[in-house]
């Protein structure tokens, strides 16, 4: 078993997890504005990878983008990994391949605690895509756990490049985002992205 073969039930049963969907997590959060060379970036890139449709293109053209703008605004102090093994308890099925790995650590030759953002490409069902992300943050809880980081909340995401979906995960306790966003809100996308980035996460906001 790998990252790829939990669903949202699956991994909910096999790491006792309890899900809460009916909370919008960051609609106290403030925007962040995009540099001008994302936006040029993206304004350039959407139509092409739109026309293309496929996983490989969004990729390319619009995610991976937008983190390196995201690791550009962390002033290179994170680190980001794209198309990496991340074999943490293959014994459990937390084995397999991430799209992007985010860690609040400068070491980018290989992944250094604390991983604190883990992000799927999806081409087309962001929901089918959930289960898969949510095992990875799993995964990068335990991670994080055996170097005693002391992080407390993991972020995780499943985007096509243009719609972006958010889970948090805090001990056993997961939040699905109730709001999807869009690549026009590309500044609370990246505000989103840069929380747990930062030394001291700010706390989520409950509605």
């Amino acid at each position: 078993m790998a990252y790829s073969d939990f669903t949202l039930a699956t991994v909910r049963s096999a790491f006792d997890l309890a899900i809460d969907e009916q909370r919008s997590l960051f609609a106290g959060l403030a925007g962040m504005p995009p540099s001008t060379r994302l936006q040029r970036d993206l304004d350039d890139n959407r139509p092409l990878a739109i026309a293309i449709n496929s996983e490989k293109a969004r990729s390319e053209f619009l995610i991976a983008p937008i983190l390196a703008e995201v690791r550009r605004q962390a002033d290179g102090s994170v680190s980001l990994f794209s198309g990496i093994e991340f074999n943490v308890a293959p014994e459990k099925g937390l084995k397999g391949f991430c799209d992007y790995i985010l860690s609040r650590s400068p070491e980018q030759y290989y992944i250094t605690a604390p991983v604190t953002v883990i992000v799927e490409a999806k081409n087309e069902n962001i929901i089918a895509g959930l289960g898969q992300c949510l095992a990875a943050m799993v995964a990068a809880q335990i991670f994080n756990q055996r170097a005693e980081t002391g992080v407390a909340t993991i972020y995780g995401a499943v985007t096509t490049g243009t719609n972006w979906k958010f889970i948090t995960l805090t001990d056993a306790q997961v939040a699905i985002d109730l709001d999807e966003y869009y690549i026009n809100q590309i500044d609370k996308i990246l505000a989103i992205l840069m929380q747990p980035l930062r030394p001291e996460p700010v706390l989520l906001r409950r509605s």
